[in-house]
C-alpha cells in the first residue's frame, strides 16, 4: 500500500476534517483512515454472523422453541437487519452524516449484542434443561423471557442496519476521486472490503461457532459483544484523520417530490410538445443542478404531470425559490422512471434470497441430527456454512479467471456476462440448491427409518453431514453471481445523482427474502397442520423434503418470469444511445 500523492494541492475542495476545516490531503483519508473502517466492519461481520449463523440452535435447543418458530425467528432478524439499513442510509443522508451514523448505531448493536450476552448468563432469563430421561417435555421459554430475547436481537438488528448501510460509503469518502492514483487505491478499498468480510464470516462459522457450541452461548455471545465494541474504539480512534463529506440528501425524496407533484397536478392536461415541461435549462443559473439532462419518454407518462410549470409554483420574492413538492425538472421525472423500470427485475431477485435463508435454519437444523465426526472432532453444525463463504470466495476467481474470457468470445461482450445474465446464473444454482436439498433430506429421512431412529429427536443418523455440502455450496456459488449482479446491475441503472438507491435497492431484495421465507414458512406450518406436519420440531417425522421442492418449483417458476423482464429490460447507456445521447461518466461504486 503506498503514500498517497501530494499532488493538486494540499487541501481538498469536498471534504472536511473533523474540526470543520478543508481537509488537508497529507494529513487526512488515506489508507490509514480506511484501515480502521476496514476493521470496525470486519468486527461487525464478526458479531452479526456470530449470533445470527447458529441462532436457530439456540432457539431449539435453550430456548426449546419449534423448529418452525425458531425459523422464522431468525429470518424476521435477518430480514429487520437488512430493512433498516435503509433507514440508516437515509439518515445518514439527510440528517447525521456517515460518520455519526456509524458511531452511534455501533453503539447501538454493543447494547444489543451485551444484552443478549447477559440473558445466556443469568439463569431466570431461559427456559430449563430438557429432562427426557423421566419422560418429562421441554419447557418453552416463558414470555418474559422471549421479551428479552427479541429485545436483545432486534436492538441487535437495529445497530447491524444503521451500521452497514454508511461502513462502505464512509470508507470510499477517505479516497479523492478527482486524483488518478486515490482512485485506483479507492477500487482496492472494496476489493479489501470484500476481504474482511468474507474474513469475519470465516471466523464467524468457524471458531465462533465451535466456542458457542463447546464453551458455551455466553462465552460465544461475549466475544462478540467484546468485538463490536473493539470496532467501534477502532474506529472512533480514527476520528482525527477522517475526511467528512457535507450531506448530499436521500434520492428517496426525490422520488416521493416527483410522485407528489405528480399527484397534484393530476387535473392538469398534459402538452403535446415535451419541450414546454419544465427541465434543469429552466433552473435559474445560481440554482443549477449538474446533472445530464435526460431525454423525455413515453412510458409512465402520469408522472410527467410533475414537470408541467404553473406561474404559482414560483414565488413573489426576488430569490426565485421553487418548491420541488410542487414542481419536478423533467430530468428528475426520468430518473424516477428509470427506478420503476428497474423493479420488476428487483422483484424477481428477491425469491433468491428466500433459499438463501435456509442456510441459516433449516440447513442448519439439519446437520444437527447427523454425524458430524471427522474423527474424534465432531464439526458443530451450523459450520458447514464454511462451505457457503469458502463457494463464495471460490466462485469469484473462477468466473474472472476462466467464465470471463469464454463469455467474451461468445458472447462478444467486453464484460463476459453483463449484470442481467449474471443474475440469472444465480437464481438457476438456486434452483439446483433446493433439489439437492430435497434428495439430501429424503435420504436423511430413509436413514433415520431404516435405524428406527424416527421418534428420537436427539438421536445421531449414522449419515455423513457432507451430504448437505452440495446445497450450502449451490447457494454460495448462486450469491457470488447473483450478488455481484444485481450490485452492478443497480449501480449501473441507477441515475448518476441517485447511486445511493443502487444499495438501497439491493439490500431491500434480501430483505424481503428473509420476510418472504417468514410468511411462506408460517402458511406451509399452518396448511399441514399437526398430523403430517412439512415442518414438525422433530425433523424425523416431518416432510422438510417437500418445503424444499415447494422452494424449488417457486424458483423455476420465478426465474421465467425472470427471463421475461430481463428480455424486455433496456440497458440505460443502450436507450439513451438510441436517443443520439452519449452517457456522462458513471460515478464510481460506493457499496
Amino acid at each position: 500500500m503506498t503514500e498517497l500523492p501530494q499532488t493538486q494541492g494540499k487541501t481538498l475542495p469536498d471534504a472536511w476534517d473533523y474540526k470543520g476545516r478543508p481537509a488537508e490531503r497529507s494529513k487526512t483519508g488515506g489508507w490509514t483512515s480506511a484501515a480502521m473502517i476496514l476493521g470496525g466492519e470486519a468486527c461487525e461481520r464478526l458479531t452479526t454472523l456470530g449470533i445470527a449463523v447458529n441462532l436457530v440452535t439456540y432457539l431449539t435447543g435453550t430456548m426449546h422453541l419449534g423448529n418452525a418458530s425458531a425459523a422464522n425467528t431468525v429470518t424476521n432478524f435477518l430480514g429487520t437487519s437488512f430493512m433498516l439499513c435503509l433507514l440508516g442510509g437515509f439518515i445518514a443522508d439527510t440528517f447525521l452524516g456517515r460518520y455519526l451514523t456509524i458511531a452511534i448505531f455501533a453503539t447501538v448493536q454493543a447494547a444489543g449484542v451485551t444484552i443478549l450476552t447477559i440473558s445466556t448468563i443469568i439463569p431466570s432469563l431461559r427456559p430449563p434443561k430438557c429432562n427426557l430421561n423421566h419422560g418429562q417435555s421441554c419447557i418453552q421459554a416463558s414470555g418474559m423471557q422471549l421479551v428479552v430475547l427479541y429485545i436483545a436481537l432486534y436492538l441487535t438488528a437495529l445497530g447491524t442496519g444503521g451500521l452497514k448501510s454508511s461502513v462502505s460509503g464512509f470508507g470510499s469518502d477517505q479516497f479523492d476521486d478527482s486524483d488518478p492514483q486515490e482512485r485506483n487505491q479507492m477500487t482496492n478499498f472494496f476489493n479489501w472490503f470484500f476481504f474482511f468480510i468474507s474474513i469475519g464470516s470465516l471466523a464467524a462459522v468457524t471458531v465462533l461457532v465451535y466456542i458457542q457450541d463447546n464453551l458455551g452461548r455466553e462465552w460465544g455471545y461475549g466475544i462478540c459483544a467484546c468485538a463490536i465494541v473493539f470496532g467501534l474504539v477502532v474506529f472512533l480512534s480514527g476520528t482525527r484523520r477522517y475526511r467528512f463529506k457535507k450531506l448530499v440528501g436521500s434520492p428517496l425524496t426525490q422520488i416521493a417530490s416527483v410522485f407528489v407533484a405528480a399527484w397534484r397536478k393530476r387535473h392538469l392536461d398534459l402538452p403535446s410538445d415535451p419541450s414546454m415541461f419544465f427541465n434543469i435549462d429552466d433552473i435559474p443559473v445560481e440554482g443549477k443542478k449538474t446533472k445530464q439532462r435526460l431525454p423525455h419518454t413515453k412510458q409512465f407518462r402520469f408522472l410527467d404531470k410533475a414537470a408541467i410549470f404553473k406561474d404559482s409554483d414560483m414565488s413573489n420574492s426576488t430569490t426565485v425559490v421553487i418548491n420541488k413538492w410542487n414542481l419536478a425538472t423533467l430530468t428528475d421525472v426520468e430518473e424516477v422512471k428509470m427506478v420503476i423500470r428497474m423493479l420488476p427485475i428487483w422483484a424477481t431477485t428477491i425469491i433468491f434470497w428466500t433459499v438463501y435463508a435456509q442456510m441459516t435454519t433449516f440447513s442448519v437444523s439439519q446437520a444437527t441430527t447427523m454425524n458430524r465426526h471427522i474423527g474424534s472432532f465432531e464439526i458443530p453444525g451450523a459450520s458447514l456454512t464454511f462451505f457457503f463463504v469458502g463457494s463464495i470466495l471460490l466462485t469469484v476467481p473462477v468466473y474472472d479467471r476462466i467464465i470471463v474470457p469464454i463469455a467474451r468470445k461468445v458472447f462478444k461482450t467486453p464484460q463476459g456476462l453483463t449484470p442481467l445474465q449474471r443474475i440469472g446464473v444465480g437464481l438457476v444454482l438456486s434452483i439446483f440448491a433446493m433439489v439437492a436439498a430435497a434428495l439430501c433430506e429424503i435420504k436423511r429421512l430413509r436413514a433415520a427409518r431404516s435405524h428406527g431412529l424416527t421418534n428420537d429427536p436427539t438421536a445421531e443418523i449414522p449419515l455423513s453431514v457432507f451430504w448437505l455440502v452440495p446445497q450450502f455450496f449451490l447457494v454460495g456459488a448462486g450469491e457470488a453471481f447473483t450478488y455481484i449482479g444485481q450490485l452492478d446491475f443497480f449501480l449501473r441503472e441507477c441515475p448518476k445523482g441517485m447511486k445511493t438507491m443502487s444499495t438501497g435497492l439491493f439490500l431491500s431484495t434480501l430483505s424481503l427474502g428473509f420476510f418472504v421465507s417468514s410468511l411462506l414458512v408460517s402458511l406451509v406450518h399452518k396448511v399441514t397442520g399437526d398430523k403430517k406436519p412439512w415442518l414438525a420440531d422433530n425433523l424425523n417425522q416431518g416432510r422438510l423434503y417437500d418445503f424444499y421442492w415447494l422452494l424449488a418449483i417457486l424458483s423455476a417458476l420465478n426465474f421465467v418470469i425472470y427471463l421475461a423482464f430481463a428480455r424486455w429490460y433496456v440497458y440505460k447507456d443502450k436507450r439513451l444511445a438510441e436517443e443520439g445521447i452519449e452517457l456522462e461518466e458513471p460515478e464510481p461504486a460506493c457499496h
